[in-house]
């Protein structure tokens, strides 16, 4: 069995950028243990599932998966996913796709780029224990029910020195974890670690910015400001908060395209 494949970098302007996602689009369904054996064959952040929608709710339905486990939401495996589809049918300008945990997400063009919509998750303070000894920072917590945990920290400084004790943070179980701060050249900094779900530090996450948009937008004053995810391989992204959707901008490139052989 063939399956297409393409392997993509999210959120970035150019090759090695961003955050690694591979596309898969499938006739069906296959077994969940079989998705999962997948993603780990791939060993990319998250491998993202896509077929055609028979609801008419959607275009497509779309699950993603880390090496190690199925998420709820994934944002830069989204835009990939978006980015194959348009690339693929040039007519189109938007494209939607249906997921079991996060509702009707979408991506539509934006220049050379994309804009893509997601859920907003306005987070609450929080105490979560064992969270800053882990992080091995002093920070005020607030907590999104979804699996989200934000660390606000002073000063883009901070956020670069955080070196966290991956072991603890997985013991606390598997949340997206943030750390923030007022950024330099951007609005916002943030980094993001997921040791629970196989990933110590995510290179550059969409759905972590469903989380950042509406905290930071309350707190700058304003729908619209620019973030940067401080990760070694780095992204920017265009943060707009609109109602109970973030519209999160960015580009794509596609840096492998073939086929999975099952």
């Amino acid at each position: 069995m063939k399956i297409p494949f393409a392997q993509v970098d999210a959120f970035a302007a150019r090759a090695f950028q961003g955050n690694q996602a591979a596309v898969m689009p499938l006739d069906a369904w296959l077994a969940d243990e079989v998705l999962q054996a997948i993603a780990e064959e791939n060993n990319v952040a998250e491998t993202a599932f896509i077929i055609p929608d028979a609801s008419g709710e959607a275009d497509y339905e779309l699950r993603w998966f880390t090496p190690a486990v199925e998420v709820a939401l994934c944002g830069h495996a989204t835009l990939a996913s978006g980015h194959i589809v348009l690339t693929a049918e040039p007519a189109r300008d938007r494209v939607s796709f249906r997921t079991r945990k996060a509702g009707v997400l979408s991506v539509a063009r934006d220049g050379a780029g994309y804009r893509m919509a997601l859920p907003a998750y306005a987070p609450e303070p929080a105490e979560v224990p064992g969270l800053l000894e882990a992080l091995g920072v002093q920070g005020d917590v607030l907590r999104h029910p979804g699996g989200y945990d934000l660390t606000v920290l002073d000063s883009a400084d901070a956020v670069l020195a955080v070196a966290p004790d991956f072991r603890a943070l997985a013991r606390i179980g598997d949340t997206l974890n943030i750390v923030t701060a007022p950024g330099r050249e951007t609005d916002v900094i943030s980094r993001v670690f997921a040791p629970a779900a196989g990933i110590d530090e995510d290179s550059v996450t969409g759905s972590a910015h469903s989380v950042l948009t509406p905290y930071w937008a309350k707190r700058l004053g304003r729908d619209r400001f620019t973030a940067f995810q401080a990760s070694k391989r780095g992204g920017r992204i265009e943060c707009e908060h609109d109602g109970d959707r973030v519209i999160l901008g960015g580009g794509c490139v596609t840096v492998i395209e073939g086929s999975f052989t099952l």
